[in-house]
Order: C-alpha cells, then sequence, then structure tokens
C-alpha cells in the first residue's frame, strides 16, 4: 500500500511570513529537530539566493557527515535555467523542487503575455509544458537526484490541464508532482477527488501543498493525501511547524500527523511514514515559537497551553476518572508531561558581552569541557557572533550545536554581502 510521507518547508516557505524570519543557525536547529523527529524531508532553503550558500552547503555537509541523516534536504527554485544552475554549481544539492504557476489567472497575471500554457496558444511564443520539461532535464542534467514539479495555483487550474503538466513532467524525468493549493482556495472533498483523479491518469507520487486562507489547511492536505493513496500512489504532505508562512500559513505539521495517526477515518487505515516521532512535537513547536518570535496559541492542537487543560465540572470530573473521557491522545506521545525548571536565583547568561568565566560557567552545567583556553575563547567568539546573529539569546541547544561542530557554525552563520 503507498505510503504518507511528511515534507517541512518551515525553512523554505514559512520564513516567507511577513514581518519574520529565521537567522541561519535557527534554521539549522529546525533541520536538526526535523531529523530527529523522523521527518522525511526538509525543504531547507532557496540554493540560488547567494545569502543562503553558506547555510545550505554548511547543512549538506552535516548530512554528509551522518548529522543530518536519513532526513532528506531539498532546495527550491523557480522555474528558470540561470537559478537552477547557480543552484546545482554552487552547492552539493541533490533534491529539487521546481515552480511555475498554471492557473489562467496568474499565467496571464504575471507572464503579460510573454509566455503561453500550451503551444496551440501561440506557436512563436515559449509555453509552459515545454519550458518545464526542459527545466527539469537541465536539473538532472546538473546531478538532481530527484526533480520535484511544482504547479502554483494548482486549485485553480483546470483538471485537463493539470494531467497534462504533470504527464509532462512524469516523461521528463520529474519524481513527484507538487498539487499547491497556493491561495488556500481548496476544500477536503474538492481536493480528494481532484488528486485521487491524478494520481489514476498520471500515475506520479503527488506532494499537497496547501494555505490556510479558509483554516482548511490541514484537512485539504489530509484529504489529498487519501486521494493519492486511494489513486494508488504516494502521498507527500508539505507542512510547516506552528502553521508558520505567507499569508494565514501553511498546513500545521503537528495538527497534520495527529489528523493521520488520530482521526476516525484515518487511524490504522492509511500508513504514515513509521519514523515519525510525535514526542518531538512539543520541543520542536517551542523552539519554532521561540525562533520567529510568535507565542503558540492557547488552544493550538496538541502543543497549546490549553490542549489538556479542563476546568468545567463536569469536563475536570471525567479527565480524572478516565482520561479517554475528554482527551483523544495523551499528552505523553507528545513529549508533554515534563517538569521545566526555571532558574529564579542567580543566572549567568552568554551574550554578545560575555566574558570567559561567565561562558565556562554556562558550558559547565551543560556538562561541556574545553581542552584548552585557546578553544574556549574561540567558542566563546562564535558564542558571542552567534548572538548578535539571531539577536535572542542562545538555546542550550544552539550552544552544544556551536561547541560540537565550530567549523560548521561559523560557515552558517557568515554572509558576505554581493559586491
Amino acid at each position: 500500500m503507498p505510503k504518507i510521507y511528511i515534507v517541512d518547508v518551515t525553512n523554505r516557505d514559512g520564513v516567507q511570513t511577513s514581518r519574520l524570519g529565521l537567522a541561519k543557525l535557527e534554521k539549522t536547529m529546525i533541520n536538526l529537530y526535523l531529523n530527529e523527529m523522523g521527518i522525511f524531508r526538509s525543504e531547507f532553503g532557496f540554493p540560488y539566493t547567494h545569502h543562503e550558500k553558506n547555510y545550505i552547503n554548511a547543512n549538506l555537509e552535516l548530512a554528509e557527515i551522518g548529522v543530518l541523516q536519513p532526513i532528506r534536504l531539498s532546495g527550491w527554485c523557480p522555474m528558470r535555467a540561470e537559478e537552477i544552475t547557480d543552484a546545482f554549481t554552487t552547492t552539493k544539492l541533490k533534491h529539487v523542487n521546481l515552480s511555475i504557476s498554471t492557473s489562467r489567472q496568474m499565467t496571464q497575471g504575471k507572464f503579460s503575455g510573454r509566455i503561453v500554457r500550451v503551444p496551440e496558444e501561440n506557436t512563436s511564443l515559449p509555453n509552459l509544458l515545454d519550458n518545464m520539461g526542459k527545466m527539469v532535464e537541465l536539473a538532472k542534467t546538473l546531478g538532481a537526484e530527484t526533480v520535484g514539479v511544482n504547479a502554483e495555483d494548482a486549485s485553480r487550474t483546470e483538471d485537463e490541464y493539470l494531467v497534462r503538466f504533470a504527464l509532462r513532467a512524469k516523461e521528463a524525468g520529474a519524481t513527484t508532482f507538487r498539487y499547491c493549493d497556493t491561495l488556500g482556495y481548496d476544500d477536503p472533498l474538492t481536493i480528494y477527488r481532484r488528486i485521487r483523479m491524478l494520481a489514476e491518469e498520471v500515475k506520479i507520487p503527488i506532494e499537497l501543498h496547501c494555505h490556510n486562507d479558509l483554516g482548511l489547511a490541514v484537512a485539504c492536505s489530509v484529504a489529498g493525501a487519501q486521494g493519492a493513496v486511494d489513486g494508488g500512489v504516494d502521498a507527500y504532505i508539505n507542512t510547516a511547524i506552528n502553521c508558520m508562512g505567507e499569508r494565514a500559513g501553511n498546513a500545521d505539521l503537528v495538527s497534520c500527523i495527529l489528523a493521520l495517526k488520530k482521526a476516525s477515518g484515518l487511524e490504522s487505515k492509511y500508513d504514515l511514514d513509521e519514523k515519525v516521532d510525535l514526542k518531538m512535537a512539543w520541543k520542536i513547536a517551542k523552539y519554532a515559537s521561540y525562533a520567529f518570535g510568535v507565542p503558540i496559541p492557547i488552544n493550538q492542537v496538541g502543543v497549546g497551553a490549553n490542549a489538556f487543560a479542563h476546568e468545567s465540572g463536569i469536563h475536570a470530573d471525567g479527565a480524572l476518572k478516565d482520561r479517554r473521557n475528554y482527551e483523544l491522545y495523551d499528552f505523553e506521545e507528545l513529549g508533554r508531561g515534563e517538569t521545566e525548571l526555571i532558574e529564579t536565583g542567580r543566572e549567568i547568561t552568554v551574550g554578545e558581552y560575555s566574558g570567559i568565566k561567565g561562558f565556562r560557567n554556562v558550558y559547565g552545567k551543560m556538562e561541556i569541557e574545553f581542552h584548552n583556553d585557546k578553544e574556549a575563547s574561540d567558542i566563546l567568539e562564535l558564542v558571542r557572533y552567534a548572538n548578535v546573529h539571531t539577536q535572542k539569546p542562545l538555546t542550550d541547544d544552539e550552544l552544544r550545536f556551536i561547541a560540537r561542530y565550530p567549523e560548521l557554525a561559523r560557515q552558517i552563520m557568515t554572509m558576505t554581502p554581493l559586491r
């Protein structure tokens, strides 16, 4: 039976959230946590973008040495030869998704008559189908092991054209087809029908990329995955931690996993990638909240402060007698329930102005020792820079990463402006 896999796009689409973003060190920590969570793939950035290069290459090196394994790191590129060539000649990228708009609205509204959707429209102009095929072939020639083809605004694209577009992608060598509900326009019943039709007609694994403009991103992602599996192909749900993303955000990572594992029509009926470990949910949600500077809503699925809170007499009484009365799943499954200690007395922290004694005190509490004063001083300088880089106090895991991989940390945090 085909499986459902999770592709997290926090480090690509999530960081496009207006007014917000992540430092490169924070993006790296997200990748490390996603790997620990058993997520199949992280769409970790824009490999053709100059300021991403050091971060991209350092994370690919972390993959090579086995730190970011078995997670797959994939890049995103527009369907343009210059960007695709740059991505593969300046990094060791192996996996990529190429994106172009397919709806009449976007092709007419964005391309202003420079390109048509099919050759029959105007033989004197380039067309999307041929251009897309050439770009897929180019990426594979440059060394891409997998190439996903994205149909931006697929939800407002006619069925007939989507089938033709996906078939052309498959013929060119694409390994997956990404159905993008770019405006959050779909509903669960419609997306199920369309994805199942595409799966049966094209027979290519399908990615579901849903936005939350109507509050249906999780529902549509899950329904679309059902359609793909029922149509005989693997499904890849695109998620973002804490629903981060443009406008109203993307499909929430934890919510999608919980739906696939616990919903009445899904539990034990569809195979979710067995590597997924929900016990990382609490940790990854809290870190993303801290890194983005966006509090977790009190009623957020699974990880909100009220997700397991009961106040009314009937509910409290029922939950105390048997948690199953009012809790669909156990909080321990999400990594919750551990006592969290908060310093209330003297506390030494590290930042851009820290000295060596305070620095050693902080690392000593984490049982990290340095071989000599020079090593300690070198790591301290990196920690100072990291504080400037993130513009917030470093977490223990960030401090551990810098101490363990100082050269890669330095590379990740180094950006040289274009001349």
